[in-house]
């Protein structure tokens, strides 16, 4: 429980998402030094590292690329603090998914360097936050570290972004979907935010946590049918800015709660291992407000928004079921035992949440079944 009354908010210096922004990289670069780094994304490096030189080439500038290895194990991301810190970059810029981002922001911190972050996709807000999550040489959860900056510049491309496969959209969405209900969790338990040093949240914390939701609602299910028929938007856009800007910021200026906690029981099951970050979360937001005893009416939204998408909000859409007895009591030891944990307002234990998470699968079946059988 916090005893200070002193707020705090951090984010990134600059967002810029605009259509074709990656093919102006040099402009934005130059304003933070003239050695860059970039460190692309494996599925991305064969095209975009000569594009690149011969952008930086044209305006009688140089950048150096190395491909990512595809791991933020601890062995990779000393890899690329090596290789930036020979070459005495003055900017790291990291090109690819939440993977990559995060080798970036590591190996930019430890070269003392600008950092900026250009994701393909909307997938997660791993872009704007002050953290590296790193995993094993098995691809197991390690541990997260944690900058005291965040990334200079977010420069989002949303050319590229809307040519990304169309689940990781929605599993943007999905991990935003959290956003809102963990921040609302975070300000009725009085719990610090995770800038640090025991801070209370800003009300532009909250405010952007709202908006996130809000957007959410009204452009989703728009936005995922523009990126189906390959069109980029002004819905999309605003989703695109959801799942990267608002979803980062509130995650930065307030933070997580239920929905991430269980989020890292379910991803150390194996059955779950083929399910993204944000299908996840989604199904751990539904949790979370079961958890809360929220209004039927809320979780009803949530449950229609989350369908109309095609997010999980049941055990069966994230590779589980009911039955799985054993699986599902080690989700909530782990889920009780979590960091963000701490944040609910209500009482929580590992019984409890099991009991929450059958709840939420029976209430989503029985959502589904509903629509089902009325057609809607």
């Amino acid at each position: 429980m916090l005893t200070s009354t002193t707020r705090a908010f951090g984010s990134p210096s600059r967002y810029i998402q605009g259509y074709g922004e990656l093919e102006r990289l040099q402009d934005y670069t130059a304003d933070y030094g003239k050695k860059v780094l970039a460190i692309i994304d494996p599925f991305f490096y064969d095209t975009l590292s000569p594009a690149l030189k011969d952008q930086f080439e044209t305006a009688g500038a140089v950048i150096e690329s190395v491909k990512f290895g595809g791991e933020t194990t601890i062995t990779e991301l000393e890899r690329l603090a090596a290789i930036a810190s020979g070459y005495s970059s003055d900017v790291v810029v990291g090109i690819g998914g939440g993977k990559t981002i995060d080798a970036a922001k590591y190996t930019g911190i430890k070269a003392s360097a600008a950092i900026v972050i250009a994701p393909t996709s909307a997938a997660t807000d791993a872009p704007t936050s002050a953290l590296s999550v790193t995993y094993t040489e098995e691809g197991v959860h390690a541990e997260t570290i944690y900058f005291k900056r965040n990334p200079d510049l977010i420069l989002v491309d949303s050319k590229i972004v809307s040519k990304a496969p169309v689940r990781l959209l929605v599993s943007g969405m999905g991990d935003a979907l959290s956003t809102y209900f963990e921040a609302r969790a975070h300000q009725e338990s009085n719990t610090a935010n995770r800038i640090g040093k025991g801070y209370r949240t800003t009300l532009a914390g909250m405010a952007v946590s709202e908006l996130c939701y809000q957007v959410l609602l009204e452009d989703g299910l728009k936005a995922k049918q523009a990126a189906e028929a390959g069109a980029c938007t002004e819905a999309l856009e605003n989703i695109i800015e959801a799942n990267t800007l608002l979803s980062g910021l509130g995650v930065e200026c307030v933070g997580c709660a239920g929905a991430h906690s269980l989020n890292s029981g379910f991803s150390a099951v194996e059955a779950c291992r083929n399910y993204t970050h944000g299908e996840i979360v989604a199904f751990g937001t539904l949790c979370q407000l079961v958890l809360e005893n929220r209004p039927k009416a809320e979780i009803e939204e949530v449950l229609a928004f989350s369908t109309s998408v095609g997010l999980p909000v049941t055990l069966a859409e994230i590779g589980l079921e009911a039955s799985m007895e054993t699986d599902l009591r080690r989700v909530a030891e782990r889920a009780a035992k979590a960091r963000h944990i701490v944040a609910e307002p209500v009482t929580v234990n590992s019984e409890i949440i099991y009991n929450a998470i059958l709840a939420a699968d029976a209430m989503g079946r029985g959502w589904k079944a509903e629509r089902l059988s009325t057609g809607v």
